[in-house]
């Protein structure tokens, strides 16, 4: 099933993320783990794709087990950053073979150390890139594609940012996942943005629980997300108790997305970060409002 068909239904509804193992000795209990999440029956699950493409194959082998053992639909993601076009139409024919309908569309990261190399000879230097070429692979992909309400880090500015997610639409992507972000009225505001410069797919917003200390950092880190002092406060007085934190961190991403439903949002996604606890404790606290 395309996942676009999932998110315009009118009923509140979850969805949540995995990643693949890095290596080969951990894929049993990450696949034993994508599978207790995947068994809340969520709206869908995204896998992610390592740095680099080196986890690709554990991306397919399990966005594939989740759909053929439980019947959700998959998100695989696939990314291009220095990528050869031959290269990425191996793992579009992969994705084929698979039986995957539903592709996410990044650039991805640039490897350590390649942050001033010249990338003007690269085949792909944008998701916009990879979209075209998913588009013209003729597979009949769902594409799903990433923004930022809090901008991209490499943009100059906003309107910039908005001006090449435009671009991302036009060449075909059919919604869009955002960045975690920790106020809602972020989200809202960048919303009115990009509905007046015309942009009119479904937009998932991403919400990352944070259930230890450990974790605020990184997330700033990867996504420069502001932290409302609100959240700063709870993980000053819990982020010295682990048990205090993981409830706190839950309690806090259930009234983010009470929130966003309340004020006409459909689908939430979820990085769960391979946890099904988690995913199950906020699915648990949702349960009369998903009438699960």
């Amino acid at each position: 099933m395309k996942i676009i068909d999932r998110i315009t239904q009118n009923t509140p509804s979850l969805s949540f993320e995995v990643f693949p193992p890095k290596t080969e000795m951990r894929f049993d209990s990450v696949k034993s783990a994508t599978e207790e999440i995947a068994k809340l029956r969520p709206s869908f699950m995204s896998v992610t794709y390592g740095a680099g493409g080196g986890t690709s194959k554990y991306t397919l082998d399990i966005a594939k087990n989740i759909k053929e053992l439980y019947d959700v639909p998959t998100l695989a993601h696939l990314t291009c950053v220095s990528s050869t076009k031959a290269t990425v139409r191996e793992k579009i024919r992969q994705i084929r073979e698979a039986g995957l309908t539903n592709v996410m569309a990044l650039r991805g990261d640039i490897p350590a150390g390649w942050e001033n190399e010249d990338r003007s000879g690269w085949d792909y230097r944008h998701a916009v890139d990879l979209i075209r070429e998913l588009k013209e692979s003729g597979a009949d992909f769902c594409i799903g594609g990433a923004c930022y309400p809090e901008i991209h880090p490499e943009s100059a500015n906003q309107k910039e940012d908005i001006l090449y997610l435009r671009e991302k639409v036009d060449a075909g992507c059919d919604f869009l996942t955002t960045q975690m972000f920790f106020d809602n009225n972020l989200l809202y505001n960048f919303l009115y943005k990009i509905r007046e410069a015309g942009i009119t797919v479904p937009i998932v917003p991403g919400i990352m629980p944070i259930t230890n200390a450990n974790q605020v950092e990184r997330a700033i880190k990867l996504s420069g997300s502001f932290m409302p002092q609100r959240f700063k406060s709870l993980v000053d007085k819990f982020g010295s108790d682990p048990a205090a934190m993981k409830q706190a961190g839950i309690a806090y991403a259930t009234d983010q997305i009470i929130d966003l439903y309340a004020n006409g949002i459909t689908n939430v996604h979820v990085y769960s970060m391979n946890n099904p606890d988690v995913a199950a404790k906020i699915q648990a606290n949702l349960s009369d409002i998903l009438g699960k």
